[in-house]
């Protein structure tokens, strides 16, 4: 593989003039895993792409110029340690190192070759998109979530700002719970999102939160959206979990 500082240049300008350049390059040898990935990120708003190339990874993260990049360890050719440091000769862009490695030593290693932060797999889409906003806050100084205080998905858009809920211009108020149920299956529109999962997201809460608060909370979720004309938003899949179908 052949770099010049040529290229390197042609970067380095684009990263000063283009202030529309890619959020998230995901480098993943699993391809399903790299595609729900970028759909999840996209679905927050995001703009990401995957590796084509697993053996020219760097020449793609140039051309692509992003501003985080998702690295996989276990790569073919070369771990995602040796593609750190070959990708940091030429760019200066934080790096999230993604693995089902979990020992003290893979992730010592990460932060010596200059990673940014670590996430084990398997991982929820929550846990991601925390650590994403978390770097993005701290390479670029600035709320990442600034210009991403909206979801929409079908009919509805979601005011991450207010806790409301719009749709054809009515608003609606929603409480501490029934937003962060509506956030969670938003964020994860088409997939099904089990109870324990949306009862770990409530956990963050001061209240005890139990299966019967949980379906209380749901059941006032959907008289609200009921009242605006949504009456089958948020589907119930039998011994599963709720999910948002992807409109």
């Amino acid at each position: 593989m052949r770099l010049t500082n040529e290229h390197n240049m042609d970067v380095s300008s684009r990263m000063s003039l283009d202030d529309n350049k890619l959020d998230i390059f995901i480098v993943e040898d699993d391809f399903v895993l790299a595609k729900e990935i970028k759909l999840r990120l996209e679905k927050y708003g995001y703009t990401a792409q995957t590796v084509v190339d697993l053996q020219n990874i760097t020449n793609e993260v140039l051309i692509a110029n992003p501003k985080l990049i998702l690295m996989d360890i276990n790569l073919p050719y070369k771990d995602g340690f040796q593609w750190c440091n070959e990708i940091r000769r030429f760019l200066k862009v934080p790096i999230i190192f993604i693995s089902s490695r979990d020992s003290d030593m893979d992730i010592i290693m990460s932060i010596n070759m200059g990673g940014d932060d670590y996430i084990v797999k398997p991982f929820s889409i929550q846990l991601l998109i925390a650590k994403v906003q978390a770097v993005f806050r701290r390479a670029y100084s600035y709320n990442i979530t600034a210009d991403r205080e909206i979801i929409k998905v079908g009919e509805i858009t979601l005011n991450i700002a207010d806790g409301t809920v719009i749709k054809d211009g009515i608003v609606v108020e929603l409480s501490r719970n029934e937003f962060k149920i509506l956030h969670i299956l938003m964020q994860n529109a088409g997939s099904i999102v089990s109870r324990d999962e949306i009862m770990d997201a409530l956990w963050s809460t001061d209240e005890f939160i139990g299966e019967n608060t949980l379906t209380v909370n749901v059941t006032r979720l959907r008289n609200k959206l009921k009242s605006i004309g949504l009456d089958d938003y948020i589907k119930t899949k039998k011994g599963q979990g709720y999910i948002i179908e992807d409109l």
